[in-house]
């Protein structure tokens, strides 16, 4: 059913074959069990199982990533650019998507939004517990859309604003790697 979803949802062949292996794998892992059954506990013994075996040269690659991550929070200098950093890093959306994001799109209660993917295709992407608390506290300093320019009037951040923000960001937080907007920990390189 996950998968008919997805492939509704406009998903990738590509991206639908990834998921399936990574499934396999999982349920390979964890035996004939009811979803009901699986605890959290047992994702993160599974998951450090995983990190258990890459080779030294994969694990020092995540390792890296997940210090340019903690360099590019550090280096926020505003509620915006905290809340842009955390939602691009959380949902992995490319900088066209998020440019068009509307306040209504979020749902706080679950912690998702509502997108328009490439295509026009609208699909369900969720953020983190973090990425919310840094969304709130932005949106409590403003009245107006969410991801806005700081000149007046205000108006939406367009994709050259927003890739400009993660480049300053890089910048400032000295990080050698090519940071770009499609954003996850396996894709800053």
């Amino acid at each position: 059913m996950y998968e008919d979803d997805k492939r509704v949802q406009g998903f990738s062949t590509r991206t639908l074959k990834a998921y399936a292996l990574q499934h396999k794998m999982l349920m390979q892992e964890l035996g004939n069990l009811d979803i009901t059954e699986v605890t959290l506990t047992m994702l993160k013994e599974y998951l450090t199982k995983q990190a258990d075996r890459l080779n030294s040269s994969s694990l020092g690659y995540r390792i890296r990533i997940e210090e340019d991550v903690i360099h590019l929070k550090i280096s926020c200098q505003s509620l915006r650019e905290r809340a842009l950093l955390e939602f691009l890093y959380s949902t992995g959306c490319r900088v066209g998507t998020v440019e068009k994001i509307n306040l209504e799109d979020l749902n706080w209660e679950n912690c998702s939004a509502i997108v328009n993917s490439k295509g026009s295709k609208q699909r369900e992407v969720y953020f983190t517990t973090e990425c919310k608390v840094w969304l709130k506290k932005y949106m409590a300093s403003r009245e107006d859309s969410l991801f806005v320019t700081d000149t007046h009037p205000t108006k939406r951040m367009a994709i050259p604003t927003i890739r400009w923000a993660l480049k300053r960001l890089a910048d400032r937080g000295e990080i050698e790697a090519n940071v770009y907007p499609h954003f996850n920990p396996d894709r800053i390189n």
